[in-house]
């Protein structure tokens, strides 16, 4: 019933499971999304702390605070250990959207309460999607710094062609090296699996993204067109999006009848809010193509340097393996600390996780090559 105070102790459940959860999974991740779940979490304390005030104004006994997980969100927690805090920000976006109009109806609660808990929709979905929308008003999302989005996909291309480059060039002059034949030979091995590498990376990165950015023009013709056939449709879409933004039902309307009065912005803003697209920014396939090229080149470069000063009938084979081997587990350390920080993994974590893949690729291949090796002679 509206008038039971006891209807404030499910408020201050939830909030107190929301606080619990975010908690729980800024301890799965690193940098500004730790930083981001600390503050929507902080904000969930705030609502807390009203519904306690009310629950104790109207003598509600409140009850203790949780100090462990409900299991559905103790899987959450589960799963963003395991597979990565990415698998689970779609569930998250879903459970606030479940939850956004919980306060709509409560003349108890602040106005700023029902927009927080709004927002906090928008944060989960900026981070899913990384596409520009309203800037939110709460200090949880100032800025929106931890995004670093990259929309033409070179930056992504580079760091992971790096990464590729290293990985699987080391392994294959490791298995080179464990035949034991010449400096030359290896170093001919090497040289060109940094060039069949780099371009077959080049080649599928250009296709991928090429084809990506046809799908999404198709997708921003499509809104073009609804627009044109059924522009009342797609303004009242307008209007609803800035509602679940926290803008009362005049404020939503008179903004999307603002957009709406010129074709183009309202396209622009539409592909942006509706599709999460960014017309002016839909990939370059040929500056992705080149980024992932010379960072593959890079990366398998590492194991190669070495051997170039190495050459001769009467050059040390011993010293550039070693060379090579010290070379690729720094370079793999740091590479794998990059790509841990970009993707909010954590550096340690992810370092570890590339020096183990790395490491073990190398020694497989190094085996296979000695016993390939010694049955050839």
């Amino acid at each position: 019933m509206a008038d039971d105070p006891k209807r404030f102790l499910r408020y201050l459940e939830a909030e107190r499971n929301a606080s619990l959860l975010y908690r729980a999974l800024a301890e799965t991740v690193e940098g500004d999304r730790r930083e981001a779940l600390l503050e929507l979490a902080s904000i969930e304390d705030e609502h807390a702390a009203h519904w306690i005030d009310k629950l104790e104004s109207n003598g509600v006994a409140v009850p203790p605070a949780p100090t462990v997980l409900d299991p559905s969100d103790a899987a959450l927690v589960a799963r963003a250990r395991g597979a990565g805090f990415a698998d689970v920000l779609a569930d998250l976006e879903e459970a606030e959207g479940a939850g956004a109009g919980m306060y709509d109806a409560e003349p108890e609660a602040p106005d700023s309460m029902s927009q927080d808990e709004r927002e906090h929709i928008e944060v989960f979905r900026q981070m899913r999607t990384g596409a520009p929308t309203l800037q939110p008003s709460r200090s949880a999302m100032r800025g929106e710094h931890w995004h670093r989005t990259d929309k033409s996909g070179s930056t992504r291309a580079a760091v992971f062609g790096v990464s590729d480059g290293l990985v699987s060039n080391t392994a294959l002059v490791m298995g080179f090296a464990g035949a034991s034949p010449g400096n030359s030979t290896i170093l001919f091995a090497g040289l060109a699996g940094l060039l069949a590498g780099a371009f077959s990376m080049a080649a599928g990165e250009y296709v991928s993204v090429a084809s990506q950015r046809d799908l999404f023009r198709r997708e921003i013709e499509m809104e073009a067109r609804e627009l044109r056939e059924k522009p009342e449709e797609e303004a009242k879409e307008l209007e609803l999006i800035y509602r679940a933004k926290g803008l009362d039902r005049q404020s939503a309307a008179e903004v999307s009848r603002r957009i709406m009065e010129n074709p183009e912005t309202a396209l622009d803003t539409l592909a942006r809010e509706e599709l999460g697209l960014d017309p002016s920014e839909l990939g370059s396939p040929i500056k992705v193509a080149l980024s992932s090229f010379i960072a593959f080149a890079i990366g398998a470069s590492v194991v190669v340097i070495p051997y170039l000063f190495f050459l001769g009938p009467d050059a040390s084979t011993t010293v550039p393996l070693v060379l090579a081997i010290a070379l690729a587990l720094i370079a793999m350390t740091v590479v794998g600390g990059i790509v841990g920080r970009l993707s909010g993994r954590g550096v340690m974590f992810s370092a570890g996780r590339q020096l183990l893949w790395g490491v073990g690729a190398a020694l497989v291949t190094y085996v296979i090559g000695r016993l390939v090796g010694i049955q050839l002679g």
